[in-house]
């Protein structure tokens, strides 16, 4: 039996009644909400005093109050690099494509919801992402560059799947280290063996299923790979490259190195580096 209202909508949004209160608590043996506290809260976390607030301020106040404190703030540049970037995005593609409405609203006459805004969008996303990689086809999207790393870990394993022998997995040691880091928590697991070093001495001596590469490397070097993925295909191996989705503007496209899978992170394309993430991958 539920133990919230009997109407859906105030149960789900107004809470439990009394009644529920005083049922829950009889389940836990208890006879009031602040004896459930006690038992749950231990003592030495807990004021002893009433919180010594301000007093309220209207909205008006509130919003003066904010931005006072937000302008105490200094914009510095940063140098986290590893895959993120400082960007900046056009003011004429700021009003005309991501403030315009009329990209993520459209609809059909029989079905006026932002689904149909939404396809579409993926879909410009996946047709630039293809031209930019050299790809017939491209996903839309998985979480971060470093879940794609793994992700791709895994596919090129599936891939292979007749080459049961073949269980180690190379990283090139110039990716990004939080790529690195999830392609080897993924790995432990599912009983891969993942071998981090250079690509240019990498021999193959084990039975490799996959490789893993980027461009430009997390120190900003362009390295060419295309040898390098032609002696993995040699060896039956699926390469994998990450790549800076702006620099395929200026460099050989994944496709054009051999590569069989492209990945990437859609920081690049604009997102401020204070706007949260994981960003779309």
């Amino acid at each position: 039996m539920s133990i919230f209202a009997p109407d859906p909508f105030a149960g789900r949004h107004i809470g439990p009644t009394e009644a529920d209160i005083k049922k829950m608590l009889n389940t836990l043996g208890l006879d009031s909400i602040d004896a459930m506290l006690d038992a749950v809260v231990p003592a030495s976390i807990r004021s002893k005093e009433p919180l010594t607030t301000p007093k309220a301020l209207s909205e008006p106040a509130s919003l003066a109050r904010l931005r006072e404190i937000a302008s105490q703030n200094q914009v510095w540049r940063s140098y986290i690099g590893a895959g993120y970037h400082g960007t900046h995005t056009p003011a004429a593609i700021l009003r005309n494509l991501l403030e315009n409405p009329g990209w993520y609203t459209a609809y059909t006459p029989y079905q006026a919801e932002i689904s149909q805004g939404r396809l579409e969008a993926l879909l410009n996303f996946q047709t630039m992402v293809s031209d930019l990689t050299g790809f017939d086809c491209a996903n839309a999207s998985l979480l971060d560059e470093a879940t794609a790393a793994a992700e791709a870990m895994t596919m090129s394993r599936r891939i292979l799947k007749k080459r049961k022998e073949a269980m180690t997995f190379f990283v090139d040691q110039g990716c990004n280290p939080q790529s690195i880091a999830v392609v080897q928590t993924r790995a432990e697991p599912l009983g891969y063996s993942v071998i981090v070093g250079d690509a240019a001495t990498y021999g193959f001596s084990h039975e490799t299923f996959g490789v893993l590469l980027q461009v430009p490397a997390t120190d900003g070097t362009v390295v060419d790979h295309t040898d390098f993925i032609a002696r993995a295909h040699e060896h039956g191996a699926i390469a994998t490259i990450s790549v800076d989705p702006l620099a395929m503007m200026l460099i050989k496209s994944p496709a054009e190195c051999g590569a069989d899978i492209a990945i990437g992170s859609s920081q690049r394309f604009g997102v401020p580096m204070g706007y949260g993430g994981p960003h779309a991958a």
